[in-house]
Formats: C-alpha cells, structure tokens, sequence
C-alpha cells in the first residue's frame, strides 16, 4: 500500500474492526493505509483521586497513547517510566478529542480509558487514534446505556480526525509518513458531525503559509472527516449499535 499514488482530496484505505480485543467494553482496530491502531475503552467504576474529591462529581473519559516498539522502521524504545513529551501531548489531545463526544455527567461516577496503541506507523497515528478511539468510546458506552448503567443519550456526538499539508504549494488530505516528512505545512484536525472544531493543531516546517492555504487545507480536513464520520457510523451500526445524528 506504501507508495501508493492517491489523489489530494484522497483518503487512504480505512478499516474498522470491532471487538478486535474480547475482554475491553469496546474494542477497534482501525486501519488508516498502513498505519494500524489498537484501541480498546476500559470502563471503570471510579474516579480518578483529583475528581473523586472534587465537589463537581461527574464521569471521566481519558486516553492513553503508545507506540510499540516496531511500529516503526527502526525500533522504538518502550517508555516504561515516564512518557516523552511528544508522547504526553498526543494523550492529552485524545483525551480532549474523546471528552467531547460525551456527556460527562450521564456517564454517572465512573472513567472510561481509552488505550491507543500503534502498532504500525506510517503517518497520522494521533487523528488515526482519535478516530478510531471514537469506536471503541461508543461501544463501551452503548453498552453501558444498554445495561442502563449509564443514562440515554451519554453520548451526544461523533468525533473524528484527519491530517493535512501543504506540499508543493498543493493541499493534500490524510498524510503518510513520507509526504509527512516532505511537507511545507502541517496540520492535524478533529472536527464533529456537525461541522465544529474541536481542535487544530499545526505548523508550517519553514516559510509561513497564506490565509488562502489555511483555508484550502482546512477545506479537505472537513471533507475527509466527513467521509471518516460516515464509516463511523456504518461499522457501528453494522454491529448493532445505531447512533443518532445530531
């Protein structure tokens, strides 16, 4: 699939596999081209210590993020005591990506993590870990509604991402590692079903980028999370577990 020619506005090949994992509440393995994530939804039934004293009490949903140790062309050294940076900023950025898919205080006092594991990277692993992380959140918490566990409507919208670049002066969506690494502009996009952002992340590599490029990639952004938000929806309601738009 490597070196595969695809057009600007093109996709890689998406999969999603539920219940990859049969002990997790929810379970994906999605497939991003060649770049594969792992991501399995722990329900708990309590707070982390900093939310349980608090007087707000509500649910959590958090992340974490890793990547195996050959997921990558060379291998990569296990992060066994503390994260590297890059490492805890793509945790945050899924937490905060997943958090808005749901309604924390109809979760009821428990946390829901969601474990994102690469294990093959070629590119956008974070965007490919917070679409995929979706799934997995959606899973765990459908069944816990189904359980009546969790009250109707715990989750409240679809979140999904993608990655963007200027290359050549040409927008492209959905970057590999090789047009990452070639890429004037970068930019990683989680957006909702409804259109609104949750977060844009990037950065231009060396000269400064134009309103008119913003907007060209930020165009692509919305029309690949909008096909990836469609598959979304099609493997879980595939799997019986139907989620309304909003």
């Amino acid at each position: 699939m490597a070196g595969q020619k695809r057009a600007e506005n093109e996709l890689r090949p998406v999969r999603f596999e539920l219940d990859y994992i049969l002990h997790p509440e929810g379970s994906v393995l999605i497939s991003m081209g060649d770049t594969k994530v792992l991501c399995n939804a722990t329900v708990e039934e309590r707070l982390p210590r900093w939310l349980h004293r608090s007087s707000r009490r509500h649910g959590w949903v958090t992340a974490e993020y890793a990547m195996l140790p050959r997921s990558t062309h060379q291998r990569v050294d296990r992060e066994t005591m503390r994260p590297k940076g890059r490492t805890q900023e793509i945790t945050r950025l899924i937490g905060r990506s997943l958090r808005a898919a749901v309604d924390l205080g109809r979760l009821g006092e428990r946390q829901i993590i969601v474990d994102c594991d690469v294990i093959q990277a070629d590119g956008g692993t974070r965007t490919a870990a917070i679409t995929g992380g979706y799934v997995a959140l959606a899973l765990a918490v459908k069944r816990l509604e189904r359980k009546k566990r969790a009250k109707p409507g715990t989750l409240i919208r679809q979140v999904a991402a993608v990655s963007v670049g200027i290359l050549n002066g040409k927008a492209y969506l959905d970057l590999d590692y090789q047009m990452d690494q070639n890429a004037d502009v970068d930019f990683n996009v989680v957006m909702t079903e409804s259109g609104q952002f949750v977060e844009a992340q990037g950065t231009a590599e060396g000269e400064p980028f134009s309103k008119g490029a913003f907007n060209a990639m930020m165009l692509l952004a919305e029309m690949g999370i909008s096909e990836l938000l469609a598959m979304q929806k099609a493997a879980l309601d595939e799997a019986g577990y139907a989620i309304g738009s909003r």
